[in-house]
């Protein structure tokens, strides 16, 4: 028996994918005082010198930086409320189903779910105005200590972990507690990889971008065109002239019309009608014609 895999999932990567900057400088570093400079030079030491992992790196920086001043997670969660996104972001969340699928998609069963997979603070994000939208974020937490205060990484998503987290997508299993490697047979996932959509904007998205090729499914590499050092777009055009890690790379603007837009909604509809064809074939192999007089 098979489930239905009627589900269309389109997954972020957060930082100058959905964002111009890293969300630490948006609004973590302005509200504890925190010179950005400083802070990421003391990462690079971390890395650099004593080979920590780049995420463990900042967020032993984060407390050693925040040793006397640590804040609680709901107070964190509050910061993210000022996060800011690139052109038609969060709008297209809501507008992408609105104006694609059609009444025989909807008609199947045929919907767009939303997630993002990000190396950044989760409850961060949780506290924006992106929550509403998606379905699932996946991010750093930190524990909290006796007094209620950060106090230890609970969990830690690298740029290789991250892909952990589309089989987490592809399998259902969202929450931490179900063990993703379970096996799980391809009939009964319900949100094939031929089912979804990656947005990432650079290297550290390669293991993404290496799984969804893999497995049948799309991505896209994003650049800010505002950057006149042209190093985002750099970064993109390496993956897809020289690296061959995606196919489309597109500027970083959301909104209806835009380059980017159109790629994703014509890989959404593409899916969809496929979807539909499917189903339509299958229902069809299914038919036993009625007996001849």
């Amino acid at each position: 028996m098979s489930t239905s895999q009627n589900t269309i999932a389109v997954v972020y990567d957060y930082d100058q994918t959905l964002s111009p900057g890293y969300m630490q400088d948006a609004v973590l570093f302005p509200a504890f005082g925190i010179d950005a400079k400083a802070f990421w030079k003391r990462c690079a030491v971390l890395v650099d010198e004593d080979a920590y992992d780049n995420e463990l790196a900042y967020m032993k920086a984060m407390l050693d930086y925040l040793a006397m001043d640590r804040p609680s997670n709901a107070e964190l969660k509050k910061l993210g409320g000022d996060l800011s996104f690139y052109p038609g972001v969060p709008e297209i969340f809501t507008e992408l189903g609105e104006s694609l699928l059609t009444p025989s998609h909807q008609a199947l069963g045929i919907r767009i779910e939303h997630y993002i997979i990000s190396s950044g603070l989760k409850v961060l994000l949780e506290g924006s105005r992106l929550k509403g939208y998606v379905k699932a974020i996946f991010g750093c937490e930190f524990a909290e200590n006796a007094q209620g205060r950060i106090d230890f990484p609970k969990r830690v998503i690298s740029h290789t972990t991250k892909t952990q987290y589309l089989f987490r997508i592809n399998k259902g299993m969202l929450e931490p507690g179900e063990d993703v490697n379970d096996h799980m047979p391809p009939e009964l996932r319900p949100i094939p990889f031929t089912n979804m959509i990656y947005l990432g904007d650079g290297p550290t998205d390669v293991p993404c971008f290496t799984v969804m090729r893999r497995y049948g499914g799309q991505a896209i590499a994003v650049y800010d065109s505002g950057d006149e050092s042209r190093k985002s777009f750099k970064k993109c055009y390496q993956l897809c002239a020289r690296a061959d890690r995606v196919k489309h790379i597109a500027p970083s603007d959301y909104r209806r019309g835009s380059h980017l837009r159109l790629l994703l909604e014509e890989m959404i509809i593409e899916i969809a009608d496929r979807i539909l064809a499917d189903r339509k074939a299958e229902l069809a192999d299914r038919k036993v014609a009625a007996p001849e007089y």
